[in-house]
């Protein structure tokens, strides 16, 4: 397996994740991937050659080891660590899908047209779902594994003898396993730095959703604010200038206000009458 392709890709997510995020990078690729290819393959190396029974006869070994170990630590530990990686990569395609629809955007409407994102990395609308999905994804794989790991092996400490008795061995077999304590200390050290992982994810799960939680309490506070200010105003205006929007029905029900009752309606009606009063009045001021 090429490792190095491997981190490769796995950098390019570290620029888009939170300080959980990249704790968890650095312990996936300190603890994890760096043991693993250092120290954890060669301690296993041909497990088959160090499993040695107290028999001659022909393939009782070979059942028993495939008997006791169904999949091999180190094989189902890479299966992990590719696995757990994957979910990763569903923020940077969500990404480059952003980066790609605003190229386009550009494209056709000029290179001054309004930007469709801020930022195409900024976990808001669908990538902030992307990235909290990619966590659930992670934290369910890793417990996967964990169980796995111990319902293969019933448990997470590695014996140094094991009793077979399966066919095709004539009797009960005592068959012993190499390097029992250092396998037992990197299987400990696998299953914790696993264990951390998954704190690490469930820290960032609630760090995402209380943050999403503070931003939206932030607006409706920011909205009652402004609706208490505009009230503010009205009641301080002296000539009550400030007029909100009533209904029909609230003025057909509210009495008439001291401005409203004391108007001087000068409409064209009042004009008109005052030119009829006029004409009918008689002149005066001619002599006969």
């Amino acid at each position: 397996m090429d490792w190095k392709t491997f981190q490769a890709l796995l950098s390019g997510v570290n620029k888009y994740s939170t300080a959980f995020g990249r704790v968890w990078l650095s312990v996936v690729f300190v603890f994890r991937v760096m043991v693993y290819v250092v120290a954890a393959e060669r301690v296993w190396g041909d497990e088959q050659k160090d499993f040695d029974c107290n028999t001659k006869q022909p393939g009782c070994a070979n059942v028993c080891y495939d008997h006791f170990f169904p999949i091999s630590h180190i094989r189902l530990w890479a299966l992990q660590l590719i696995f757990v990686t994957c979910p990763s990569f569903m923020v940077v395609m969500h990404v480059a899908y952003r980066d790609d629809r605003e190229r386009k955007h550009r494209a056709k409407h000029g290179e001054n047209a309004e930007h469709l994102y801020t930022n195409t990395g900024k976990k808001h609308g669908g990538l902030w779902w992307t990235y909290l999905i990619s966590l659930f994804v992670k934290t369910g794989i890793e417990v996967s594994f964990l169980y796995i790991l111990h319902r293969v092996y019933d448990s997470f400490y590695l014996p140094r003898l094991v009793k077979c008795e399966v066919s095709p061995c004539p009797n009960q077999v005592d068959c012993y396993i190499g390097h029992p304590t250092e396998k037992k200390v990197f299987t400990y050290f696998m299953v914790g730095a696993s264990a951390l992982c998954i704190i690490l994810n469930i820290c960032e799960i609630i760090y995402l959703i209380a943050k999403r939680i503070a931003r939206i309490a932030n607006k409706l506070k920011r909205r009652n604010r402004n609706v208490a200010v505009h009230h503010e105003d009205y009641n301080d205006d002296p000539f009550n200038n400030f007029n909100p929007p009533v209904s029909r029905r609230d003025i057909k029900e509210k009495p008439p206000s001291f401005k409203s009752a004391y108007k001087i309606p000068y409409g064209p009606s009042l004009l008109k009458h005052e030119v009829k009063i006029r004409a009918s009045a008689p002149n005066l001021s001619t002599s006969k």
